[in-house]
């Protein structure tokens, strides 16, 4: 091959250049603290951090998801400790309304106090979270869920679905509860209820209470009929869907046990006078239905024994579905604090997978500055070599070596 003058130059400013741009690659990396600053310097690793680094996007999205639903699972916690508390007085005024020393006067007092605990549900059941909707609509959350109709009762506007989000990989989380679910539902384990028909009879019960849950109809609704003959003999007979049950004669104060259920009735019947027992999901759970009972009777003075015995019984039925409502609002309020110790839980394994993927991502593509600074060095030397090789050759020629 014949080497010219040219050549000579032309390879040793190559030489010059491949040095100097190895040098600025490297002072490029030190500089940005990256050792891929390009893909092209690692096209593998570029790769791979972009796909890291989506998952690190993912995880901060789901981050930001869990501080929202946290946020509104929060108030309503905070909500249904204030339903619970109501509840709670609205319970103990209705041991207070049973009374007899009570005057009219008294009753009156006390459906005050009971309409304010009633007007103060209805603004919980509304509430709102900061973004301005209800926390008890479900999906239809842009409305009050419960509305009063013309004659004044509560009715339920809102979703029976409820609004799930995303707060992980592969969990949906329930944001809230519907306003049917927490006011006007019971748990499965709720106390069976008994209800007094529009009877004209002295009749009161207590209970009822479980005699045999393992009888073949327990859990069963059915309905207890009273009847009088000519002679005032009385008796009562029990109905459900499939006709007469029992058939038995009437003792005041004697328990009656009838599908697995123990009453007791005290008082003198008229004929006809009914008595319905069953669930309480079947005995209309709805929290503002039985405050409205208890108002209804509350507000009303009672001219005979008849009404009297009405207002027990109204009272009876209230206080046990008082107590379902409120065994009701505290299951649903530890499953809202159950949602809240989870979104913790996600939070701590989230922030761990926060550090696996970043250092992940910093092996891909950040620099160690150790090899980073020892190659800038050897490529310092590198370049001067060749710049002092290139400053050598511009003083020769040829011409010179024949």
């Amino acid at each position: 091959m014949r080497v010219s003058t040219v050549m000579m130059f032309e390879r040793s400013v190559n030489s010059m250049n491949r040095q100097q741009g190895a040098f600025m690659d490297v002072g490029e990396q030190i500089a940005s603290g990256k050792r891929v600053v390009r893909p092209s310097d690692d096209p593998q690793a570029s790769s791979r951090a972009i796909g890291v680094s989506q998952s690190l996007a993912a995880t901060q999205q789901h981050s930001d998801s869990r501080v929202t639903v946290r946020n509104s699972l929060s108030q309503e916690e905070s909500v249904l400790g204030s339903v619970a508390d109501a509840l709670t007085r609205a319970k103990q005024l209705t041991v207070q309304a049973g009374n007899g020393t009570l005057t009219d006067a008294d009753r009156e007092s006390v459906a005050a106090e009971l309409r304010g605990v009633y007007e103060a549900l209805i603004g919980q059941a509304n509430s709102t979270n900061g973004n301005g909707s209800y926390l008890f609509a479900g999906y239809q959350d842009d409305a009050a869920p419960f509305t009063q109709n013309a004659d004044g009762a509560v009715e339920y506007a809102g979703s029976d679905s409820i609004r799930q989000q995303k707060v992980d990989s592969s969990r949906l989380m329930e944001v809230g509860d519907t306003g049917r679910d927490v006011f006007q539902s019971v748990t499965s384990g709720a106390s069976q209820v008994a209800r007094a028909g529009d009877n004209q009879g002295t009749v009161t019960f207590t209970g009822p209470s479980i005699a045999d849950s393992s009888a073949d109809r327990y859990g069963e609704t059915f309905d207890l009929e009273f009847s009088v003959d000519g002679d005032g003999n009385v008796t009562y007979q029990a109905y459900d869907e499939d006709g007469n049950l029992e058939d038995r004669p009437y003792e005041s104060g004697k328990a009656i046990e009838l599908n697995g259920v123990r009453l007791t009735f005290e008082g003198q019947p008229v004929d006809g006078d009914k008595f319905t027992v069953g669930p309480a999901a079947d005995a209309d759970p709805d929290i503002f239905t039985t405050l409205e009972n208890m108002l209804g009777v509350l507000e009303n003075p009672l001219d005979s024994d008849a009404d009297r015995a009405a207002f027990t019984n109204t009272l009876s039925t209230s206080s046990r579905q008082l107590d379902n409502a409120l065994d009701n609002v505290l299951t649903v309020r530890a499953s809202v604090g159950a949602r809240l110790n989870e979104l913790d839980t996600l939070d701590s394994v989230g922030a761990d997978r926060n550090i696996a993927y970043e250092q992940t991502r910093s092996d891909l593509i950040d620099l160690d500055y150790n090899t980073a600074v020892s190659d800038y060095m050897l490529r310092q030397v590198g370049l001067q070599a060749a710049q002092q090789a290139f400053m050598n050759l511009q003083g020769t020629s040829l011409f010179e070596m024949m």
